[in-house]
């Protein structure tokens, strides 16, 4: 650790000799399943501007026919004026009310709140709608059902007729900032398909999702997929950050494509690797789900004892990722921080719940507890 404080080294040149050791026994250790590789960063929206670059090199590469085809000169002076050939006319296709970052590339995907985006030039790349779900999801099956696949028309029809084609579609497992919106494992396992059926990379943001918080080191562990995404992005929970990928061809054919001053934080990824000891050796994913269960099924007790408090509530089986709707969310905010419980809020309306994965079901009565003295004293 104090090496990596001290000398930390311009990753891409100078790795430290025990670089690729620190990976294997840290980052790599969770990698998701099927994907072997990493790019390491420094930030959630600096991990998805590298995923971004190496889906656009990759489709170009293919198009090119294949790593071993050298740049045309046409390619290499175009780019130089930011126009095509050697600026590739393709882009990134996410999903309404996502976010992704706030770099140029990542912010041009985020879709969740005009003040993130207002007075920034942003690419011209498309945007499908994300399932709307209807809660309680066991009594609104056929219309969720229908949602979730008028969705995925509307990706493939982007892919096939959008004016700047997409090369890969971006996803977050659950959408964070957007509102804590959920979608079914069928869903996803759809989009797979057709991203697959159409030769596009699915790049899947972890990073608000990631390291156990729903009951599983991965969110997307609980979609089932046939194959995994191409692309995992990480940080956050993580103290580190980057993309995961099984992919050999997303390497980049040359040096210098992918680059920049840091390329990751050795000292941040021996902080990973002391996480991830901790996350296993206290049994945090499985406690996250436990605790999980548990508030949930506290909520419903609370959403059916005051009607229309705790609406469209929303995370069953999905650990502490738990969120529900709230027709004075602001002023609930402002109630429980006077009460001493820091929560917040996410969309028009939602008060979401992240608790730290230590957090038990002792802390739990606390934070239900004055849920339920805001709810019950409301104008009086």
């Amino acid at each position: 650790m104090i090496n990596g404080l001290i000398n930390r080294p311009a990753l891409g040149n100078f790795p430290p000799h025990d670089w690729a050791q620190v990976l294997e026994s840290g980052i790599l250790r969770v990698a998701p399943k099927g994907l072997d590789q990493v790019f390491t960063a420094m930030a959630g929206s600096d991990a998805n501007e590298t995923a971004y670059k190496a889906a656009f090199m990759w489709r170009r590469q293919q198009e090119r026919g294949g790593p071993a085809v050298e740049f045309t000169a046409e390619e290499l002076s175009s780019c130089m004026d930011n126009a095509s050939p050697g600026a590739s006319q393709l882009s990134i296709l996410s999903f309404k009310t996502a976010f992704h970052g706030r770099l140029f590339g990542s912010l041009s995907t985020t879709r969740s709140k005009p003040i993130h985006k207002v007075d920034i030039p942003a690419f011209d790349w498309p945007q499908a709608t994300f399932p709307q779900l209807k809660y309680p999801l066991g009594e609104h099956v056929e219309e969720n059902a229908a949602a979730e696949k008028a969705a995925i028309d509307e990706v493939e029809h982007l892919i096939l007729n959008y004016r700047v084609p997409p090369c890969a579609v971006i996803v977050e497992p659950i959408q964070s900032e957007g509102g804590d919106n959920h979608a079914s494992p069928a869903f996803f396992q759809a989009l797979r398909a057709v991203t697959r059926k159409h030769g596009v990379l699915m790049i899947v943001d972890e990073v608000q999702t990631g390291v156990g918080a729903t009951g599983k080191f991965w969110a997307h562990e609980h979609w089932d997929l046939a194959e995994p995404p191409d692309m995992v992005t990480f940080s956050k929970k993580a103290q580190t950050a980057g993309y995961y990928f099984g992919n050999p061809e997303l390497r980049p054919n040359k040096p210098y494509r992918q680059f920049n001053t840091w390329m990751g934080d050795p000292a941040r990824a021996v902080l990973f690797r002391a996480i991830i000891d901790e996350v296993e050796r206290l049994g945090l994913v499985a406690a996250a789900a436990r605790v999980g269960d548990y508030i949930f099924g506290r909520l419903e007790g609370l959403a059916a004892k005051y009607p229309g408090e705790f609406a469209n509530l929303r995370g069953k089986g999905m650990g502490t990722f738990i969120a529900f709707d709230s027709p004075r969310r602001d002023e609930f905010l402002k109630r429980a921080k006077s009460l001493g419980l820091n929560v917040g809020g996410c969309g028009q309306s939602a008060v979401r719940l992240r608790p730290m994965l230590i957090f038990e079901e002792k802390h739990a009565d606390i934070m239900l507890g004055i849920f339920e003295k805001i709810v019950s004293t409301w104008d009086k």
